[in-house]
């Protein structure tokens, strides 16, 4: 990589709360936002916060290494010294809105300070991507209290990656953003959101042998036919299948939909002039939405902003 090589953020496109129970999940990195470490001699305001932060996730490496507990090791001397000499991560990334900010983040110090560093630009197969993952879920755990790696995996591999299952992940091709009529988008719901009180719903949630079957039965099987029919570019069951989706998420995972987006999503739905689905865990932050014409989606939306991000 690069001398200061950015990282950028990551947009989970399907699979929310369904990669924990073990369905599918398609990432992409997203280079609208990006971080990447700078350093001054006078730090204050962002830049202090961003040093002071890190300098307490340094305290938190030491003692994974102390313990012999971490994953892969790391020049810390280096990174204590880099510190107190006033670096910092100068990020884009909005922090609690679902675009990896963490995971930019632990994907920077791994791909500077690691000290036996798989590299990305090399062959990269199913093995090393899987260590990779658990490399950086622990080191993001630091941040949610459990993390899967995935964010900074994507961040780290700056490529789309498809998650078959918790054992199966690698690297895939997305057709090419294009100039079709259909889009995807981000809407902003106007606060952050915080992933660990939302993962505590849904694995209270799970505690339900209900709920259990609907995400074995339902949310999977809409989530992976998603998956599968925008891999190949087919928008018929893509359209159909997120329609099922939005609905099921409206009415099973209603406490990690903003309450600023809940009736935008039943417009959506209403008038099937797009469809939203969470954009990470949800709470806040940002949602993700598809439109087979945009351009009406637009028109609906208008006051609201929508964020263009992909078109096919």
């Amino acid at each position: 990589m690069s001398k200061n090589p950015l990282y950028y953020a990551k947009i989970l496109l399907f699979g929310e709360y369904g990669i924990i129970n073990n369905s599918q999940g398609l990432s992409i990195p997203y280079n609208y936002y990006q971080g990447a470490f700078k350093q001054s001699d006078a730090l204050e305001g962002k830049a202090e916060k961003s040093n002071q932060s890190l300098v307490r996730f340094l305290e938190h490496l030491k003692q994974l290494q102390a313990g012999n507990e971490i994953l892969a090791p790391l020049d810390l001397e280096t990174l204590t010294d880099d510190l107190a000499a006033g670096f910092y991560f100068d990020s884009s990334i909005p922090e609690g809105y679902g675009v990896g900010s963490s995971g930019a983040l632990c994907a920077a110090i791994y791909d500077k300070y690691a000290l036996h560093k798989i590299d990305p630009d090399k062959d990269i197969d199913k093995d090393s991507i899987l260590k990779l993952k658990q490399i950086f879920g622990q080191m993001e755990s630091y941040f949610h209290g459990k993390s899967s790696g995935l964010d900074p995996l994507i961040c780290y591999l700056q490529l789309p990656v498809l998650i078959s299952s918790k054992e199966d992940l690698g690297t895939v091709h997305i057709p090419e953003s294009g100039e079709g009529k259909g889009a995807i988008f981000l809407l902003n719901s106007g606060q952050p959101g915080e992933t660990q009180p939302m993962v505590n719903i849904f694995m209270e949630k799970m505690k339900n042998q209900g709920f259990r079957k609907l995400m074995k039965d339902e949310f999977t099987k809409y989530n992976d036919a998603c998956i599968q029919a925008f891999l190949k570019g087919d928008t018929t069951p893509l359209f159909s299948n997120l329609k099922k989706l939005s609905h099921l998420v409206l009415e099973y995972f209603n406490p990690m939909i903003p309450q600023s987006v809940q009736q935008l999503w039943k417009q959506g739905i209403d008038t099937n002039a797009y469809y939203l689905k969470l954009c990470g865990s949800g709470g806040g932050g940002f949602v993700l939405g598809f439109a087979p014409d945009y351009d009406k989606a637009e028109a609906l939306l208008k006051q609201h902003n929508p964020e263009l991000i992909y078109r096919f």
